[in-house]
C-alpha cells in the first residue's frame, strides 16, 4: 500500500459545511500522482517519464468529510495490471473512517503520439509491489501464461511423398465418392464454386 498524507483546506468546504465532493476527487488524483511520479523508485528508475492519463474514476462517497487540522490518509493499492493500464483502488481515510473509495484507471502515455503505450517491464515490477498477494499471484500467472503462449512455435509442415500410378486414381475416386456435393446458390452459373465458409472463431477474454 502507498500512503499519502494530505491535509484538507478551509477553501475546500462548501455551503453545506463539509468538503465538496469535487475536492475529494482532487485528493485521489494527488495520491495517484504521488505514487506514479514522486515515489522514490519511480524517480530513481525514471518510470512514467512521459506521464500518464487518467482514463476513468469510479467513486463511492461513504461519509461526509469535514475540515479538521488532522490530515487525511490517502491509501492506494493496485488491483489489476493490463497491457497499458493499471487499476488503482484509492481509500480516503481519517482515523478509522473511510470517507471515499475510488477505483481509478491510469494509462501509460507515449510522449510522441500522446496516446497509450505498453507498460515497461520495470513499471510492471514497480506496480506489482502494491498489489495484494492473491492479485500479485494471479498477475504473475497471467504473465507466465502469455509468455508461454508467445514462445510456442508452429509445428513443421511435413510434405507427404507423392503417390503415383493406380493408387492415386483409387484415392481420388474414394474422395469423389465420399465428399457430399456442394449446393450452388440460386442464380449462380452452373460451373461456379460455392463460397467457402470461414470457421467461426471463439472469443477469449483479454488479460488487459
Amino acid at each position: 500500500m502507498h500512503v499519502l498524507s494530505c491535509p484538507t483546506r478551509w477553501s475546500d468546504v462548501d455551503e453545506n459545511g463539509h468538503i465538496n465532493n469535487a475536492r475529494l476527487v482532487g485528493y485521489v488524483q494527488e495520491g495517484i500522482y504521488d505514487l506514479f511520479r514522486h515515489h522514490e523508485t519511480a524517480v530513481r528508475e525514471s518510470l512514467f517519464a512521459s506521464g500518464f492519463i487518467i482514463a476513468r474514476h469510479e467513486i463511492d462517497y461513504l461519509e461526509q468529510l469535514h475540515h479538521r487540522p488532522e490530515p487525511l490518509s490517502v491509501r492506494l493499492t493496485v488491483e489489476r495490471l493490463g497491457r497499458s493500464s493499471v487499476q488503482v483502488e484509492v481509500n480516503v481515510c481519517r482515523d478509522r473512517l473511510t470517507f471515499m473509495r475510488a477505483r481509478t484507471v491510469v494509462v501509460a502515455r507515449d510522449r510522441e503520439s500522446g496516446r497509450s503505450r505498453a507498460l515497461s517491464p520495470a513499471e510492471r515490477i514497480f506496480l506489482s509491489a502494491f498489489m495484494a498477494d492473491a492479485a500479485r499471484a494471479q498477475a504473475a500467472l497471467a504473465a507466465t501464461t502469455v509468455t508461454a503462449a508467445t514462445t510456442v512455435t508452429a509445428p513443421a509442415t511435413v510434405t507427404a511423398p507423392a503417390v503415383v500410378g493406380a493408387a492415386t486414381t483409387v484415392a481420388a475416386a474414394a474422395v469423389t465418392a465420399t465428399t457430399p456435393a456442394q449446393r450452388v446458390p440460386g442464380g449462380a452459373a452452373a460451373g461456379a464454386m460455392a463460397p467457402s465458409r470461414r470457421p467461426r472463431r471463439r472469443c477469449h477474454a483479454s488479460a488487459g
